[in-house]
């Protein structure tokens, strides 16, 4: 059995996401895989999600803005706070585009913690992204202790989440095959100012399209890219329609 998780607080993503989400994940695995949502609130998710409450973890006020609350899923007892989740979890961001098989992504580099390479970082950083990542349950459970322990220093120390993880887990760390999962605007994107007017093409091999800020799918796929008035100029681009083969 696979397993696929996801995490949901506040309420900056709707219950939307997640169920866009669950089904993506179903339509791109042969494997018999369960689907796992550690989600705050719980209400408005399609009755086959798996809905748990998102581990414990202190976060004090004077943290630098980040997503720090997907620690959460390093927590020491995964057999408990995890519910009884073991093995490897393939975790997927909420705001990334599922347009390929998933099954390849439980099989590449064993026994080591995969994240997409970070495309804005330079490759002898070794920085990975977390938006799709791989893990085994509990491997890491220091990663919430010792960031509790000084977690507004750390924060600032690491600036934020991926890096933390990347740099401090302890773990063998392996990347994608870079064409598995792309970067909408880092990868896949024409150069200025091409994408102005020409969309960017779903490249055959993609798995997961990883979005990162604005755009998100929902607004790629209506062309819009929230920015301020003064960024506009750069921060266009036409309507991309085969985002809707996939986000649905």
């Amino acid at each position: 059995m696979q397993t696929v998780v996801c995490i949901r607080w506040g309420t900056e993503y709707g219950a939307d996401y997640v169920n866009r989400l669950h089904r993506a994940v179903l339509r791109n695995v042969a494997r018999p895989t369960r689907f796992v949502a550690f989600t705050d609130p719980i209400d408005g998710l399609d009755p086959a999600i798996e809905a748990r409450p998102i581990p414990a973890i202190h976060l004090p006020p004077g943290l630098k803005p980040g997503p720090w609350r997907k620690l959460a899923l390093w927590a020491a007892d995964a057999a408990g706070t995890l519910g009884g989740l073991d093995g490897d979890l393939l975790f997927l961001d909420l705001d990334i585009l599922v347009t390929g098989a998933l099954d390849p992504l439980f099989d590449h580099a064993p026994g080591k913690l995969v994240l997409v390479r970070n495309p804005t970082q330079g490759r002898r950083d070794g920085i990975g992204n977390s938006s799709v990542m791989r893990f085994r349950a509990g491997s890491a459970p220091h990663l919430v202790a010792d960031f509790e322990a000084d977690a507004v220093a750390m924060s600032h120390r690491f600036d934020n989440e991926q890096i933390y993880v990347t740099k401090a887990s302890r773990l063998p760390v392996a990347f994608w095959p870079k064409p598995w999962c792309p970067s909408f605007k880092h990868g896949l994107l024409p150069p200025w100012p091409v994408y102005l007017f020409r969309p960017p093409v779903l490249p055959a091999e993609a798995r997961v399209v990883v979005f990162t800020g604005h755009p998100r799918p929902d607004e790629a796929l209506a062309g819009r890219w929230p920015a301020k008035w003064y960024k506009k100029f750069y921060r266009s681009l036409p309507p991309v329609p085969w985002v809707a083969d996939h986000w649905r």
